[in-house]
């Protein structure tokens, strides 16, 4: 029986419908295989320049593979192209092949952490879909290409520590959606590029430690959406912008270390209220620290070190985010005895980690209840003011300090017999003070220390010989004070002395212990003006890091020991004033860094020529 006509033409319509469909399927496939193949030999050609892949991550980049299941690669679903270029921290060494401006489906490309060297190629200019160009951690240099303005879709540039030289372009004001542009640690100058300032999604303009200078342009101060602006160590000098004091988006603000001039607007912490970190430091700038600092209340790090600021520093006991405080080298304070009142709007602050105010002209003295602060303090820097009266002996609850600087006060009395409790200490500095009494005992509880000044006081008695528990000790500095009796044994054997070893001008007697030959990496050692006897202790010999040693105006007797062949990194040698006898031996001749020798009264004529 014959079909009825409609279904005839239904058949006929499926079949035509369905060859077309296998016809167009057919071409797209072809279509999608000829544009996979340029993405394959792109990637091929970026390849053919890696020098050196240590974990051959590359090794899945061949003809038996397709290129979506190579290492590192990400394809779209739909067409198959290459979306995603993943490498980083893979060791790579080599270039970047022009060959990667044919990916035009390119959406992200991390190298970051790599070897790559030479230029950035121009041909990435062509990536229109690119959005992430992460090439940080490399050895790239040349110029930033203009051409980056092309990639339309850019929103985040990261080429931090490189080698990149020249000005930033200023076409990259013309990307709408960059959010991050980060340039630190490069070789770029020239200036900001007011262009910039167009950029309306910019979140994060990050530049520190380049060679950029000129003004700050006013026009960063239109980006409502700005938060992040890092320009320190540069060459910029002017003012801070207004408009960028008034943007209340604002979190860090990072200037520390250029020639910026003004003052810090009196409003500061109403405009910037999300403020957490303003680093200013190492600039010119002078005024007051205005009391309105405290209404931001976000803040965690306010550093204006190296400027000139004047006056009281206001009250801080709104920052109750505060971790660290540096207001170290300005002209703060008067000399009077309320200039520490600050600290106590401190005292509650629970997250305060480190507070310096060192190098300023703060008075008064230091109040007992310094030992109450609730927060986990590891940094307490004082020295270099005009600070008078006694350590107090709350400062050893303080627990968790593990730098105390005190130095170059004024400070008077004993050193707390408890300083012992704060076993987290690994620098204590009391030098230059009017500091007396013994050097107690318990600082042999300090284990994790690592540097002692105790230098230009008044203190009396002998070295604890419990000093020699401190195991971690680098440094340990007792000259001009009043010390006497003989120098401990375990004192001076501690191996752990590497940079410097001062017992100058003071009172010690006796010879210097053999032990001496323990501070084999030990670089300067000093007994100068004291009234040590005997022989130089042969062991001196084995001190090989030496490159500076005095022992001058005591009582050594007897010839330069031998041994002294071995200390061949000398360079000053001071054995004046003693009475010692014999020739100067020649081998000092072949010292090749020796600069000065000084022994008894007179330097023979072979050391002039």
């Amino acid at each position: 029986m014959s079909r009825p006509f409609w279904r005839s033409l239904f058949s006929r319509s499926v079949f035509c419908i369905l060859l077309f469909g296998f016809i167009l399927s057919i071409g797209s496939t072809a279509y999608a295989i000829g544009r996979n193949e340029t993405d394959r030999l792109a990637l091929l050609e970026f390849k053919a320049k890696i020098s050196h892949d240590p974990f051959m991550v590359l090794s899945s980049w061949n003809d038996t593979t397709h290129i979506c299941q190579w290492y590192g690669v990400k394809c779209g679903r739909r067409h198959q192209r290459i979306t995603l270029i993943d490498l980083a921290s893979q060791e790579l060494v080599g270039s970047l092949s022009p060959f990667l401006g044919n990916l035009s489906f390119l959406r992200v490309l991390y190298l970051e952490n790599n070897s790559f060297s030479h230029e950035i190629p121009p041909e990435i200019g062509r990536l229109r879909r690119l959005e992430i160009l992460f090439l940080p951690n490399n050895t790239f240099g040349g110029r930033i290409p203009t051409n980056l303005s092309s990639c339309s879709n850019l929103k985040f540039i990261n080429l931090i520590r490189n080698q990149l030289v020249g000005e930033i372009p200023a076409e990259l004001g013309s990307l709408p959606k960059l959010r991050l542009l980060a340039l630190e640690y490069n070789k770029l100058t020239g200036s900001i590029p007011p262009f910039l300032g167009n950029v309306s999604s910019l979140e994060v303009l990050s530049a520190p430690f380049n060679h950029l200078g000129g003004s700050i342009p006013d026009t960063l101060g239109q980006q409502m959406n700005l938060r992040d602006v890092g320009l320190a160590e540069n060459q910029f000098s002017g003012t801070i912008p207004p408009s960028l004091f008034n943007l209340s988006s604002i979190v860090i603000l990072d200037v520390g270390g250029n020639q910026i001039q003004g003052s810090l607007p009196l409003e500061l912490g109403i405009t910037l209220p999300n403020l957490r970190i303003l680093a200013i430091g190492n600039n010119q700038f002078a005024g007051i620290i205005s009391p309105s600092i405290s209404n931001a209340s976000n803040l965690e790090k306010l550093e204006i070190p190296g400027n000139k600021f004047t006056g009281a520093v206001p009250s801080l006991a709104k920052l109750q985010r505060l971790q660290r405080l540096s207001i170290t080298s300005n002209h703060l304070g008067s000399g009077g005895a309320d200039d520490l009142g600050f600290l106590l709007s401190l005292s509650n602050v629970t997250s305060l980690e480190a507070l310096y105010i060192n190098g300023n002209n703060f008075g008064g003295v230091i109040p007992e209840w310094i030992g109450n602060f609730s927060s986990p303090l590891a940094a307490f820097i004082i020295d270099n003011n005009r600070i008078s009266g006694p350590i107090p002996s709350g400062i050893t609850n303080l627990v968790y300090l593990e730098r105390l600087h005190m130095g170059n006060n004024g400070l008077s009395g004993n050193i707390p017999f408890d300083i012992g409790k704060l076993q987290n200490l690994k620098e204590l500095r009391l030098l230059g003070n009017n500091l007396s009494g013994y050097i107690p005992h318990t600082l042999g509880n300090l284990t994790l220390l690592q540097e002692l000044y105790l230098s230009d006081n008044n203190l009396q008695g002998s070295i604890p010989s419990s000093l020699g528990k401190c195991h971690s000790l680098v440094l340990l500095d007792l000259s001009n004070n009043n010390l006497s009796g003989k120098i401990p044994p375990e004192v001076i054997a501690l191996d752990s002395l590497s940079i410097s070893l001062d017992l100058s001008r003071n009172n010690f007697t006796g010879p210097v212990p053999m032990e001496v030959g323990n501070l084999k990496t030990l670089g300067s050692l000093d007994i100068s003006k004291n009234m040590l006897s005997g022989d130089i202790p042969r062991s001196l010999g084995s001190c090989i890091k030496l490159e500076f040693l005095a022992i001058r105006q005591n009582n050594f007797q007897g010839n330069i020991p031998s041994s002294f062949v071995s200390l061949r990194g000398l360079e000053v040698l001071d054995l004046s004033r003693n009475n010692l006898s014999g020739a100067i031996p020649d081998f000092f001749l072949d010292f090749h860094s020796l600069q000065l020798l000084i022994f008894l009264t007179t330097i023979s004529r072979d050391w002039c020529q």
